[in-house]
């Protein structure tokens, strides 16, 4: 397989190099192209008032393209103009830190591979459900790579991301794969008010998500149970309840 690989915690982060040694080793062709610098909780931000600048990076065991943009910069440029050929799969990750419930919404990892998506690439992101970054990721990349090789993408809707999410640890001590959906649990936002040396307040987002409002069976609820989870992920986002409830409104009749 041709391969697009980014990231959204930089090129040089450990998850990323991991997800390349594998997809080499297992004989696949890697372009790779992420930021540069630290682009998690930007979602699918793209940018379009400034010039993509990047810079090609050569290393014994890796070789890509670091881009001074977010990751769905990256995917649209390799795409749009530095992959030599359309690819068969596009990869994100392994972010560091889990991408389960409402991490969704705001993730740069997802937002990358739904960007893949979008353009009708098969796509897979990939999280790990660990912030420190001590755990060498090898084993979770070769299983990854494995088991986006297993997938038969023919029966996968088009234009849906699969979010593959690892337990925090190592891969040996995980209880499984589950295919599950994605929970509808929301961020309780808790802000810390500080005072910066000048005396001037600032506020740092902190906040959690109540686990009383996890539904059992969903991601986040299987990921802290010790599961791997892969969900698949959509964005119509046509509410078709909602339209079917405001047409029976008769709303333009009334304008």
């Amino acid at each position: 397989m041709h391969v697009l690989l980014t990231n959204d915690d930089g090129i040089m982060a450990p998850g990323l190099r991991a997800l390349y040694a594998a997809l080499v080793e297992a004989g696949h062709t890697v372009l790779a192209v992420a930021p540069l610098r630290q682009q998690s909780g930007v979602g699918h931000s793209l940018t379009v008032f400034e010039p993509l600048r990047a810079r090609t990076i050569e290393e014994p065991d890796f070789s890509g393209t670091g881009v001074h943009g977010t990751p769905t910069d990256c995917v649209k440029l390799g795409l749009g103009a530095l992959a030599p050929r359309r690819p068969d799969l596009v990869m994100a990750g392994i972010n560091l830190g889990p991408n389960v419930g409402p991490d969704i919404f705001y993730s740069g990892t997802v937002g990358a591979a739904a960007e893949g998506a979008h353009d009708a690439v098969p796509s897979m992101a990939v999280s790990h459900a660990d912030h420190s970054g001590r755990v060498d990721l090898l084993a979770h990349a070769r299983h990854a790579v494995a088991l986006a090789g297993r997938i038969d993408w023919g029966r996968v809707a088009p234009r849906r991301v699969l979010n593959l999410n690892y337990p925090a640890g190592e891969l040996a001590a995980a209880r499984g794969l589950r295919v599950c959906p994605q929970s509808a649990a929301v961020w309780r936002n808790i802000y810390e008010r500080r005072d910066d040396p000048r005396g001037d307040p600032y506020w740092w987002l902190t906040g959690d998500v109540p686990e009383s409002s996890v539904r059992p069976g969903t991601d986040k609820a299987l990921l802290a149970q010790g599961y791997v989870t892969l969900t698949p992920l959509r964005f119509e986002y046509t509410d078709d309840a909602a339209l079917e409830a405001l047409a029976a409104m008769d709303l333009a009749a009334r304008a």
